[in-house]
C-alpha cells in the first residue's frame, strides 16, 4: 500500500501540472482589467475554502467528500475551458484556490513545485489587487498618512 500512495500522488500532480498549463495560457490572454478581477476572485476564493473544514475539498459536492480528491479542480478546469469570459474567471479562481490547497502541505516534492508554482500565480495576483487597491485610494490621504508618519 505504501507504493501506491506515492504513484497515486505522482498522477494527480501530472494531472495538475497538465490543466495548470491550459489555466496558465488563459490567465496569459486575460486583459488588464479581467487579471485584476481575477486577483479579486480567486482571493476571496482561497479565503472561502480555508474557511471550511477541509480546504481541498472546496467545491465538492458533500456526498463525494471521502473521494481521494475533490471535484473542485475539475469544476473549475471545465469552466476556465467556457467560452463565456465571466465563467472563465471564476473557473480560473475556483481552480487556483483548490489546488493551492490540495498541494498546500504535501509530502511529495513533485506536488510541493506544482504548489510552488500556484505561489507564484498567487502572489502576482495579489500584487496585482494590492497595487490596483491602491490606485483605488485618494491621494490625499495617502499623503496625509505619509506626512502624519514622519
Amino acid at each position: 500500500m505504501r507504493s501506491i500512495v506515492p504513484l497515486i500522488a505522482f498522477v494527480r500532480g501530472q494531472q495538475l501540472e497538465r490543466q495548470f498549463r491550459r489555466i496558465g495560457k488563459s490567465l496569459d490572454a486575460l486583459p488588464a482589467a479581467a487579471r485584476a478581477r481575477l486577483s479579486l476572485l480567486t482571493l476571496r476564493e482561497i479565503g472561502q475554502a480555508a474557511r471550511g473544514p477541509f480546504p481541498h475539498l472546496h467545491g465538492t459536492p458533500p456526498q463525494d467528500r471521502y473521494l481521494p480528491w475533490g471535484r473542485g479542480t475539475a469544476t473549475g478546469f471545465a469552466r476556465a475551458c467556457s467560452d463565456n469570459p465571466e465563467v472563465v474567471l471564476r473557473g480560473i479562481a475556483l481552480w487556483l484556490a483548490v489546488a493551492y490547497h490540495e498541494t498546500k502541505d504535501s509530502p511529495y516534492a513533485f506536488v510541493r513545485s506544482r504548489h510552488r508554482q500556484l505561489l507564484r500565480v498567487v502572489r502576482e495576483l495579489k500584487d496585482l489587487h494590492g497595487s490596483s487597491a491602491r490606485e483605488r485610494e485618494d491621494p490625499a490621504d495617502t499623503w496625509m498618512r505619509s506626512s502624519a508618519a514622519a
